[in-house]
């Protein structure tokens, strides 16, 4: 019999505050976390570790927006996504499910859950 193995959640956040609550939240729940503060680190961690969620804020610096998004479609078609902003506008085209800021973070794991057909 073997253990389910817990989800890998990568976290794409700028804020240090919301990326750093988020992860320890997340590992308090039972899964691993990887973090990066862009779309340049995220691509980092997708080579480095097998990744089941990705939760991107859409708006960052550096490999943000549109142009995170475009890769995202493209080149993560493997893994769950969920976009957090609070700058994008709900009649704003992005074909991932959308958490609007500010969100309760066990709104986010429901989410995930739900995702997996574990809610």
């Amino acid at each position: 019999m073997s253990k389910k193995q817990p989800l890998t959640i990568l976290i794409v956040e700028d804020e240090d505050s919301i990326r750093l609550t988020l992860r320890d939240f997340l590992k308090k729940k039972g899964y691993n976390v990887a973090v990066a503060s862009d779309g340049v680190g995220a691509i980092k961690e997708l080579l480095d570790h097998e990744v089941d969620v990705i939760v991107s804020d859409y708006r960052m610096d550096i490999l943000g927006g549109d142009y995170w998004i475009r890769f995202l479609k493209k080149h993560c078609s493997e893994q769950k996504v969920i976009i957090t902003s609070g700058f994008l506008k709900p009649d704003f085209p992005v074909t991932f499910p959308i958490l609007y800021k500010p969100y309760d973070y066990s709104e986010l794991e429901e989410m995930i859950a739900g995702a997996f057909g574990d809610s």
